[in-house]
């Protein structure tokens, strides 16, 4: 396990990213998806109950550690599972119950710490706008491709030709039938009837091509 505050480090790390990632969260929801204020005050109480729940799990994680020990002690035979400790275990779970007890008191001293909250609430909100930045440049990549800078045009262009011809085009030669139809079912006269023809009307995937001229 490496010196134990180096773990304890490493520990607070791990839950100052959890904090960050649910704090972002709530950023996301209240101010895009229920396009309410941002208000630093609110999500510094919500930073606050987390940073206390996540010390509360590694309290408890400690606690569990010393009733391992306590139980471990003792015992030279061979385990019946992973968690099945035994005297020789006792070093590792002495190591585990003061590294899950120094994360939950650096925890609860960032939780007291106005300005420990600051930064986090600051490093999440800087983290939830890098995705609402993320999410707008990728819409605006694929809204502004151009065939030429488009890795994929060749790979998937051939399914949107399909789907060109097997479903856009028929709802619009149906629009247009019904456009040109009356209340009563009847085609309209009008300037813009089609005239008729003795010649086949071309027609691309079974749609006839002149009931989508203008």
């Amino acid at each position: 396990m490496g010196k134990t505050a180096d773990a304890i480090a490493e520990g607070v790390s791990i839950a100052s990213a959890a904090a960050r990632l649910a704090v972002r969260n709530r950023i996301l929801v209240e101010t895009i998806a229920r396009d309410a204020h941002f208000d630093a005050e609110a999500f510094a109480t919500l930073a606050r109950e987390i940073l206390i729940a996540l010390a509360d799990e590694q309290a408890a994680a400690a606690d569990l550690a010393r009733r391992q020990r306590k139980k471990a002690w003792g015992k030279f035979s061979d385990p019946d599972g992973t968690h099945d400790y035994r005297d020789r275990d006792m070093r590792n779970l002495r190591k585990r119950h003061r590294l899950y007890r120094g994360v939950a008191k650096e925890l609860r001293r960032q939780a007291d710490d106005p300005e420990a909250i600051r930064q986090l609430i600051e490093s999440s909100r800087e983290s939830a706008w890098g995705d609402v930045e993320a999410n707008l440049q990728r819409r605006l990549s694929v809204e502004g491709m151009r065939p030429d800078l488009d890795p994929d045009y060749d790979r998937m262009r051939a399914a949107r030709m399909q789907s060109l011809r097997l479903v856009d085009l028929p709802r619009l030669a149906a629009h247009r039938r019904g456009a040109r139809s009356g209340a009563d079912g009847e085609p309209r006269a009008g300037a813009d009837e089609i005239a008729l023809d003795s010649s086949p009307a071309p027609r691309a995937g079974g749609v006839d091509l002149t009931e989508l001229d203008a």
